[in-house]
């Protein structure tokens, strides 16, 4: 099995994060289903992550959440996109294989928004 490398992780992490625009806010959010559906494999240990990055999204784009830097909602918006795309550093089309990049890019992010993230949870349980 291919392992990425942190480096390989952060590169992709970067080059999806820093196409996103306001416009991708809304698209991922049409896709939590299809993100939510590939969250097996090496993706199965981050199902609360992907809920809670998408609760996250929800909030910021009704406007109920607001309190962190465009960076960290584009870094989530781009991981997200990147477990979305079928085509990336290891095709999703190989079984099983296909998602050890996308988990390895979602761990990439979660490790760049944990104060953020640990910021919203606290706002969520207030």
């Amino acid at each position: 099995m291919r392992n990425v490398t942190n480096e390989e992780a952060g590169a992709e992490y970067e080059k999806y994060s820093s196409r996103v625009t306001e416009d991708d806010v809304g698209d991922i959010l049409s896709k939590e289903k299809d993100v939510m559906n590939k969250a097996h494999g090496p993706l199965a240990k981050f199902v609360e992550d992907i809920k809670l990055l998408f609760a996250l999204v929800k909030d910021y784009a009704n406007g109920s959440y607001r309190k962190l830097p465009w960076t960290t909602i584009a870094g989530i918006i781009g991981a997200l996109i990147y477990i979305f795309s079928p085509i990336d550093l290891i095709p999703d089309i190989i079984p099983v294989i296909g998602l050890v990049d996308d988990a390895a890019v979602l761990a990439f992010c979660l490790k760049c928004v944990h104060v953020d993230l640990q910021n919203y949870k606290k706002w969520k349980q207030s």
